[in-house]
């Protein structure tokens, strides 16, 4: 079983990682032709599309300039580290002991729009690249024209390596990250938690509350060592509990009610 988690804009490379061991991404070669590309644009073209402001977008135009092969442990950071957004606030990946940091390291990914896929100990240096974002290089017209299949076959190359009777994938990423995976070539079966929260009299799905939920998924995945999909339907992290009625073959819902402002 294998799960997949979106990347997250905000990152952390003031803070120490709680390990040394890591490993290298394994479309660097591809990462460094988006970087010269990227490299092309000024700030206020970087502005423009990614929707940023003037600040941030001469923070990236910097990291650009700045990225440089090979990757240490003195020049970048473990993706599971240095992502530190809603869903990896979750995640609580600093937390880990290193079994639960070696089960992820064969059983998480995480979807990037710079580095295709990444493993959760592959070093990584800092960017700004979202995968829905229209921009591409060798004449690609977007980031998912650029991956193409790519993307889809690391995964299944992972799925084999498992050797598991059932291939399944658990995609806890954002539709915009999922997107880059070609569901026709995936040789898995794909099961999407959904989670949702009670506001305004129905259960809806809440962004932010959904996105921290997913981080507490993986990491519940990672903890207890899970294989089997039926198993997830135990989760009961922070109130959410499985919707046997709301729930199908291919998406398993939750939900929680509680007081909410939002």
């Amino acid at each position: 079983m294998l799960t997949v988690v979106s990347p997250a804009k905000s990152l952390d490379y003031s803070t120490r990682a709680k390990t040394k061991k890591h490993s290298e991404p394994s479309f660097l070669n591809e990462a460094e032709q988006l970087i010269d590309g990227l490299r092309g644009l000024n700030p206020p073209q970087l502005s423009s599309l990614m929707d940023i402001s003037e600040s941030l977008a001469e923070e990236n135009f910097q990291r650009y300039a700045e990225w440089q092969r090979p990757f240490t442990l003195n020049n970048a950071k473990q993706a599971i580290f240095a992502f530190k957004g809603d869903v990896y606030l979750g995640l609580k990946a600093e937390d880990f002991g290193t079994a639960d940091l070696n089960f992820a390291q064969n059983h998480l990914r995480i979807l990037s729009g710079l580095y295709g896929v990444l493993r959760p100990l592959d070093l990584m240096q800092a960017y700004r690249l979202e995968m829905g974002r229209k921009f591409g290089v060798n004449g690609s017209k977007n980031l998912y024209q650029f991956w193409g299949p790519k993307i889809t076959e690391n995964l299944n190359a992972t799925l084999e390596r498992q050797n598991q009777k059932k291939k399944i994938l658990i995609n806890l990423a954002s539709n915009e990250y999922f997107s880059s995976v070609d569901a026709k070539l995936l040789d898995a079966e794909v099961i999407t938690p959904q989670f949702k929260d009670w506001s305004r009299g129905q259960y809806r799905v809440l962004s932010f509350f959904a996105k921290r939920a997913r981080g507490e998924m993986a990491a519940y995945i990672i903890r207890e060592k899970i294989n089997s999909p039926s198993k997830l339907k135990d989760f009961n992290v922070d109130g959410y509990t499985f919707s046997e009625e709301e729930s199908s073959k291919t998406t398993y819902v939750f939900k929680r009610k509680q007081t909410s402002t939002v």
